[in-house]
């Protein structure tokens, strides 16, 4: 099941971009949290009021978001 409706989007928090259920933590965040070795469990213990779905939101959207075709101009 998606879990992309707890990605947000308001210009006037965090620079507009994609945060976490209205929260000022960015989908950025997470994902780097991810990407340094941070487990899901250690990401919840230090944000109590992230939820595992959040964490899957963030994968989702990242996983969204690089699907598309990339196109070379080479000669």
């Amino acid at each position: 099941m998606s879990q992309m409706h707890r990605i947000t989007f308001n210009p006037n928090q965090c620079g507009g971009r994609p945060c976490i259920r209205g929260m000022r933590i960015r989908v950025k965040d997470v994902l780097e949290m991810l990407a340094s070795g941070a487990t899901e469990a250690e990401i919840l213990e230090s944000y109590p009021y992230l939820e595992r779905e959040d964490i899957q939101a963030s994968l989702e959207y990242a996983a969204r978001s690089v699907d598309h075709a990339v196109l070379s101009l080479a000669k």
